[in-house]
């Protein structure tokens, strides 16, 4: 019995240095609202899928406005994203083109904080006309830069063949190839040579004439912004049937621990950071 007090000391000094090892949760900040999407429905999908797969906590900023210059709540304070570990853009702003609030709104990813974007943050911070090819130090191509990729629209919604263009990338190891139901497929006007592409997805478009014309596009690809910050991007994500889908969402999740730098090159999370 003289032994007890020793051993529940022991057993208490094992289970504090467990703790004390245990990563934080991911503090992701998720950037939801604006025009054509059910955001208020997607922001909460999205949130309860990566927090069941991942150890994070997605903190939401959103507004329900409907417009493509959504008064959220990240403009003119370039510390928005202060204490997170990573940015989800996944806003529709594709009318904001003030070179200030843009600049404002890159701040946290020119410091080094990774950023995730999906669908319409492609198309979001335009300046000047987005079919036009930018370029690297231009006003035009300042969101373009920090995606990678430049995409100036979509086309039908019709199924899309998503295939992961390399098996043994972390990103896509052990993922299956997929088809969505009816989605967006965003055009590539110019992918640039600090970006990855990681899937591609194919689409049959009906022509006028009835005719069927297959089109293929890069749908998720890595971006080096800046030489330093790690951004991952995925355009699909327009329907709520594909924003909870399972291997939509593994996918989204996989890409949250590359940014964050929390990925093994087997495709699982760094100890710690599975759910």
């Amino acid at each position: 019995m003289k032994i007890l007090p020793s051993i529940l000391l022991s057993l208490g000094l094992l289970l504090g240095s467990a703790y004390a090892q245990a990563p934080k949760p991911l503090r992701i900040l998720l950037i939801t609202g604006g025009c054509c999407h059910d955001y208020p429905k997607q922001k909460d999908i999205l949130k309860a899928g990566l927090e069941s797969r991942l150890n994070a906590e997605v903190v939401q900023v959103h507004t329900d406005d409907k417009s493509t210059k959504p008064p959220l709540e990240i403009y003119g304070n370039p510390d928005y994203a202060k204490g997170f570990d990573l940015v989800i853009h996944d806003e529709c702003a594709a009318s904001i083109d003030d070179e200030e609030v843009i600049r404002g709104v890159l701040k946290p990813h020119i410091d080094g904080t990774p950023g995730l974007n999906l669908h319409c943050a492609m198309h979001c911070y335009r300046i000047g006309k987005a079919s036009e090819p930018a370029e690297f130090g231009t006003p035009h191509g300042l969101w373009f830069e920090y995606l990678g990729l430049q995409s100036s629209g979509h086309g039908p919604q019709e199924p899309i063949s998503i295939s992961h263009l390399d098996k043994e990338e972390p990103l896509s190891k052990d993922l299956p190839d997929w088809t969505t139901l009816k989605e967006e497929l965003y055009n590539n006007v110019k992918v640039f040579d600090t970006a990855k592409p990681i899937t591609k997805g194919k689409q049959l478009v009906k022509n006028k004439d009835g005719t069927e014309k297959e089109m293929e596009f890069v749908t998720a690809w890595t971006n080096l912004y800046k030489g330093k910050t790690r951004v991952f991007s995925n355009t699909i994500g327009h329907n709520n049937d594909t924003v909870s889908d399972e291997r939509y969402l593994n996918f989204v999740a996989r890409g949250a621990l590359w940014a964050t730098n929390h990925l093994n090159k087997d495709g699982t999370p760094k100890e710690g950071y599975a759910k």
